[in-house]
C-alpha cells in the first residue's frame, strides 16, 4: 500500500486553499473523495485542519425536474451574486447511469458565462448510487469551498423523485423550482418535495408562458396553505421568474436574503440546525465507512458475499443477515 501522504504536505496544502489557490482547491477536493485507503487520513486531516474556517457562507439547495432550466437558473442567479460582490461556489450533482456508473458532467459547460468568472468555482460530481442525487462527498466538498472563502454554496441535486431530504440536510434554504403549468401538474408534485421548500419559484415565466406561470404561482400558493411549513417564524413565498431573460433573479436573492435574516433573528436557529444537520451527517458517513471497512477485509467481503447470495435466494431475511455480518465484524475489531 502507497505511504500516506506528510502531514507538513496537508498542511501546506490547507494553507494555498485558504490563500485563494485555485489549483489547490481542486487538489483538496480530489483528495477527500479519493476512495484510497491510503488518502483517507489525509483527507480527514484536512478537513480538519478546514472546519474551523467554515461555516460562514450561505448554503442554498435548488431542485426541480429535469427541464426546468436548474443550469440556466443558476447561472442567472450566480451571475447576480457575483455583480452584488459575492463569491459563488456551485456542487453541481449530475445523474449518474445505473449500470456503468457514468455521469453526464455538463453543468460547466451548461453554466459558460458563470464559469468564466474568477469569482466563481463550479464542480460537476457523479450521483452514484446516493440516494437522493446528492454525491456522497458533497457535504466535505461544501466546508472545502466554504474555507476557500466562497460565501455563497450553491447545491443542485439531480431533481425531484428521489430523496431530496438529502440536500435539505445540508444547507440552509432550500429552494424548489417548478415549470408553469396547473391542475395535473400541481397534483404531479410529490407533496414531501413541496413541504421540504423554504422558496417556490416557478421558471420560465416568459413568452407564451408567462400568463401560464402566473396562474401556477397562484395555484402553488393556495395549495402551501394546507401543508405543513418547515419553520413556523417564515411563510413559504411563491415567486415567478425568467432565468432566460434574467428577469426576477434578484428578487429571488432578495427573498434568500430576507429569508436568512428572519432565521438570525431567532437566537442560535441557524446554529441548532447546523449542528442537527452535523449529527446526521455523522450517522451517514459511519454507515458507509462500515461499508468500506468491510470491502478492505477479504474475510468479511467474502462473508458478506455469501449473505447476498443466501438473501437473494430468499434462504435469509435481509435483517437476518444484517446482524449476522455486523456480529462477524465486531468480532474482528481491534
Amino acid at each position: 500500500m502507497p505511504a500516506a501522504r506528510p502531514v507538513a504536505d496537508v498542511e501546506s496544502l490547507a494553507a494555498q486553499l485558504r490563500a485563494g489557490d485555485r489549483r489547490a482547491l481542486g487538489r483538496a477536493i480530489t483528495l477527500v473523495e479519493s476512495s484510497r485507503p491510503e488518502d483517507r487520513e489525509p483527507g480527514d486531516r484536512l478537513l480538519d485542519l478546514l472546519a474551523p474556517h467554515a461555516g460562514r457562507s450561505m448554503r442554498l439547495g435548488i431542485s426541480g425536474v429535469p427541464g426546468v432550466g436548474k443550469s440556466t437558473f443558476i447561472e442567472a442567479l450566480g451571475n447576480h451574486l457575483i455583480d452584488q460582490g459575492h463569491r459563488v461556489a456551485v456542487l453541481a450533482v449530475d445523474p449518474s447511469s445505473a449500470l456503468s456508473g457514468g455521469s453526464i458532467l455538463g453543468d460547466k459547460t451548461r453554466m459558460e458565462t458563470l464559469s468564466r468568472r474568477l469569482e466563481a468555482f463550479i464542480r460537476p460530481s457523479p450521483a452514484g448510487r446516493t440516494l437522493g442525487g446528492v454525491a456522497r462527498h458533497t457535504r466535505e466538498t461544501l466546508l472545502i469551498v466554504e474555507a476557500a472563502g466562497f460565501d455563497v454554496v450553491i447545491v443542485e441535486t439531480v431533481g425531484v423523485g428521489q430523496s431530496e431530504t438529502a440536500v435539505a440536510d445540508m444547507t440552509d434554504m432550500f429552494l424548489l423550482l417548478l415549470l408553469p403549468g396547473g391542475g395535473d401538474e400541481l397534483q404531479g408534485i410529490k407533496r414531501g418535495i413541496v413541504e421540504l421548500a423554504d422558496l417556490v419559484v416557478v421558471n420560465k415565466a416568459d413568452g407564451d408562458l408567462a400568463a401560464a406561470a402566473g396562474r401556477s404561482a397562484a395555484d402553488y400558493r393556495n395549495a402551501l396553505r394546507y401543508l405543513r411549513q418547515r419553520s413556523a417564524r417564515w411563510e413559504v413565498p411563491v415567486e415567478t421568474c425568467s432565468a432566460l431573460e434574467n428577469r426576477g433573479i434578484g428578487e429571488i436573492w432578495d427573498l434568500v436574503e430576507r429569508f436568512r435574516a428572519t432565521l438570525s433573528a431567532a437566537p442560535d436557529e441557524i446554529a441548532l440546525a447546523r449542528a442537527a444537520q452535523a449529527r446526521k451527517w455523522l450517522r451517514s458517513e459511519t454507515a458507509d465507512t462500515l461499508m468500506e471497512l468491510i470491502g478492505e477485509d477479504p474475510a468479511i467481503a467474502a462473508h458478506l458475499a455469501a449473505l447476498e447470495q443466501s438473501v437473494g435466494d430468499g434462504r435469509s431475511s435481509p435483517r437476518a443477515a444484517a446482524h449476522r455480518l455486523v456480529s462477524e465484524l465486531w468480532k474482528k475489531r481491534p
